[in-house]
């Protein structure tokens, strides 16, 4: 998959950025009939893509802040998401325990119908109120939370989802190139030069009729550092970290807290074995490639948890953490927390200069509908391209509906009974139907190659490198596979030599 070093290709459009933001754009643009390039200059999914919370919802906290317009479109989104996803997103109860203190019930009880109904709900139950007495979710919580709430949204693989909107893209005849930099872009007779360069040292050329700069916490600097313009907008970046600890109750519905600083931390199944908790919020004025979480945050977390379940999290607990930089439009002075998560799409463009549309802010449940809005402010460009499409069609692996995944676990477990239970699972929900073609005839381990350890096997490997884009042990135990928090760094090693041997 790497790049032609003579490549002199012209496209319709160029999209530089490779987040679920840009991913989403290549795709819908490729489905249209539009010859697409995407640039991204480290792994696809690198940024604030895969640190994300994992989920596809609405976003509760936001009516608080009065944003329903954003809170009504991303919910009709979950459900989108889920009929198009279904082996990457899946439905996830909360628990949400009710503190008087903080939020009277009536509060509460109106956010849960508003949430309920301004979405066109359909797939998903609607909230209850829930006995935390009596219920298995208020069996690890401390005994002073007697009564709560239970809503349900989706969990999403984030990194996942990225991935495989650039194999649906790529499917479609776009092109797709990480570990590419763009160099620099340049305007001339109505089309858009660009020169960038391959990690590897080769250099590409292309020329493009419109751009869309898709680079998340990048976009305002973007401008300055490749164009030499000046940014129609300044964004406001905010840290949010995440933590991971050993599973801290056997059942499998997720928690929102309450805490008192007037924020909510989630803490939700992850992984199977594990429980995730985040996130925080915090200003942030540095390099997003080289954040990370802070020992400040770390103990905030373990401490907002622990107002709430009897058994103690500690910062010693901890056995893997991530931090990711969110880009907002939001130029108030109002509390990171409370900041706009919408977007804004800013469209340069003249008579005779070829267009460019700037993406500032946005989250990954809109991610798709962001793309049909950037479509539909560059169709004066492309008069003949088709029209919206994304909304019905799968991405690759799915093609079923979401009461059918048990069954699909189910037909992998027939067809691979030398594989483990919780690989036919982990599987289904990474490949979808595709896990048939990655594994293939198979009729014992041995042909799958070579072990790496904790059902990781060499053809799995190959087919991240040959279908999508891996290069580094990162890129296939973080962010294609969780797999990463089980591997020791032995094992890490292995992996790393294996991968310098095939290159």
């Amino acid at each position: 998959m790497s790049p032609d070093p003579n490549m002199q290709k012209e496209y319709d459009i160029a999209v530089i950025g490779g987040g679920i933001n840009g991913v989403g754009i290549a795709r819908d643009a490729a489905g249209r009939g539009l010859k697409t390039v995407l640039f991204e200059r480290d792994d696809l999914a690198s940024g604030t893509s895969s640190a994300s919370t994992k989920l596809i919802h609405g976003g509760l906290r936001y009516l608080e802040h009065y944003d329903f317009a954003l809170v009504r479109k991303a919910l009709a989104e979950r459900e989108v998401m889920l009929a198009i996803a279904p082996h990457l997103v899946s439905p996830l109860h909360f628990v949400l325990p009710h503190v008087s203190s903080m939020r009277p019930l009536w509060m509460v009880r109106l956010g849960l119908f508003l949430y309920d109904h301004i979405g066109g709900r359909k797939r998903l139950p609607e909230s209850r109120a829930l006995a935390l007495s009596g219920d298995v979710a208020g069996a690890v919580l401390q005994d002073k939370y007697k009564n709560g709430f239970e809503y349900v949204d989706c969990r999403g693989d984030d990194a996942r989802l990225v991935v495989l909107n650039a194999v649906g893209a790529k499917s479609l005849g776009a092109d797709i190139h990480p570990y590419t930099e763009v160099q620099s872009l340049r305007r001339d007779k109505g089309v858009w030069h660009i020169k960038a360069r391959h990690g590897n040292g080769q250099s590409l050329t292309a020329t493009a009729r419109a751009v869309v700069n898709a680079t998340g916490p990048w976009a305002d600097h973007f401008v300055a550092d490749k164009i030499g313009e000046a940014s129609p907008r300044q964004l406001r970046l905010i840290k949010g970290s995440h933590i991971i600890v050993p599973g801290l109750y056997d059942h499998d519905r997720a928690y929102l807290f309450q805490i008192e600083d007037g924020r909510i931390v989630f803490a939700i199944p992850y992984e199977e074995e594990f429980t995730l908790i985040g996130t925080t919020d915090v200003d942030f004025d540095g390099d997003p490639a080289a954040v990370e979480i802070s020992a400040s945050e770390i103990s905030y977390l373990c401490d907002a948890v622990n107002q709430y379940f009897k058994t103690p999290v500690s910062p010693q607990d901890v056995v893997w953490s991530y931090a990711g930089v969110r880009p907002l439009i939001d130029e108030s002075n109002a509390p990171a927390a409370s900041a706009s998560r919408g977007y804004e799409l800013v469209l340069e463009a003249s008579e005779n200069a070829a267009p460019l549309l700037h993406v500032f802010g946005g989250k990954l449940t809109t991610y798709r509908l962001l793309g049909e809005e950037v479509m539909a402010k560059l169709g004066a460009f492309f008069p003949i391209m088709g029209g919206p499409w994304t909304g019905s069609a799968p991405l690759p692996g799915g093609g079923f509906a979401p009461e059918e995944f048990d069954s699909l676990v189910q037909d992998l477990s027939s067809r691979y009974d030398f594989l483990t239970p919780r690989d036919h699972r982990r599987l289904a929900r990474a490949y979808g139907f595709d896990a048939f073609a990655m594994l293939g005839k198979a009729k014992s381990a041995s042909d799958l190659g070579r072990d790496f350890g904790h059902g990781l096997y060499e053809c799995e490997v190959r087919w991240m490198i040959d279908k999508e884009w891996a290069r580094t042990s990162d890129d296939i135990l973080w962010r294609r596979s969780k797999l990463g928090l089980w591997f020791d760094d032995g094992q890490k090693q292995a992996l790393g030599r294996w991968l310098e041997s095939q290159a």
